[in-house]
């Protein structure tokens, strides 16, 4: 027993550290300027630089050599043109996390509120409208899935005929989103299979899932032709992609390319840089870590 508790003890610290030195082998490489391969269509989520306005997001962005910020709404669309920016999923339809698709109470401002929100997402030349579940208040999951239905079916067409892509995030309720319906894929799975449609998807929040469900790579082979967007994080923290965290970035990054993915991975994870070049830092790491 004793032996076999060395073994495993030099096994274990062997792979930490190949997999410590693989990680910071990027990190080493970093100080050029980025040569992104092309297989990832990177993005970044604007809540997380809220340090910087949204001119100075966008020139960030560009320096780093790619052209996308998540969860950006119409009336900043205009910024975002003029860096030549693309708004990888928009937003500003939704009430809020909380009030969502699965409390009829809530549908006849959502329905208003999306439908408008569909329409102006077609005529800036977008294509993904992020949308939320909202918080259980004690409703088991069927009657959430038969609310969501209920709602959702009634702005569907609206949103096929002018080409946008509804996109339910999935989050986590055990950390961030206390009471959250749409916490595990395959209750988002059920919902885009009772909607029926190419333009409800979801987003598969990487960080959030790994707290709920984890088995992150099986979940991604199984059920992509569902999610039509990634956001990515360290787990724990939802701080940098470092080896401080306990997902393999790299991996869950080929999964997503061997799927075929051609859409959006998005970054939100909250730098702990203490200046604006040190976050911008762990961007351009992260990107690159991410960049298989």
């Amino acid at each position: 027993m004793q032996r076999r508790k060395a073994i495993q003890t030099i096994a274990m610290t062997a792979a930490l550290a190949g997999s410590v030195s693989g990680w910071s082998s990027v990190l080493k490489n970093n100080k050029k300027r980025m040569s992104l391969k092309g297989n990832i269509n990177h993005s970044v989520c604007r809540w997380t630089y809220g340090n910087l306005s949204l001119e100075q997001l966008c020139a960030n962005v560009k320096d780093l050599g790619f052209a996308a910020i998540d969860l950006v709404g119409p009336k900043d669309w205009d910024t975002l043109k003029k860096y030549g920016i693309y708004s990888s999923m928009c937003n500003g339809a939704e009430i809020n996390l909380v009030d969502g698709w699965n409390e009829p109470n809530f549908h006849s401002t959502l329905i208003k509120n999306y439908t408008d929100h569909i329409e102006y997402v077609a005529k800036a030349g977008y294509k993904n409208l992020i949308c939320f579940s909202g918080n259980r208040r004690g409703m088991d999951d069927e009657s959430g899935l038969k609310n969501c239905v209920q709602g959702l079916k009634k702005i569907l067409q609206h949103a096929e005929k002018n080409n946008v892509t509804l996109v339910m995030e999935l989050l986590n309720s055990k950390v961030d989103h206390h009471d959250y319906m749409c916490d595990h894929s395959a209750w988002g799975v059920e919902l885009c299979k009772r909607l029926g449609s190419e333009n409800f998807k979801l987003l598969y929040d990487i960080y959030h899932m790994q707290i709920d469900e984890g088995n992150v790579i099986a979940n991604i082979r199984a059920h992509h032709s569902y999610f039509a967007h990634y956001h990515t994080a360290g787990v724990p923290g939802r701080h940098e992609l470092n080896e401080l965290q306990e997902l393999n970035y790299p991996a869950i990054m080929k999964a997503i390319v061997a799927t075929g993915f051609k859409g959006y991975v998005a970054q939100e994870f909250i730098p702990t840089g203490k200046t604006d070049d040190e976050r911008k830092q762990a961007l351009k790491d992260a990107v690159l870590l991410c960049d298989v």
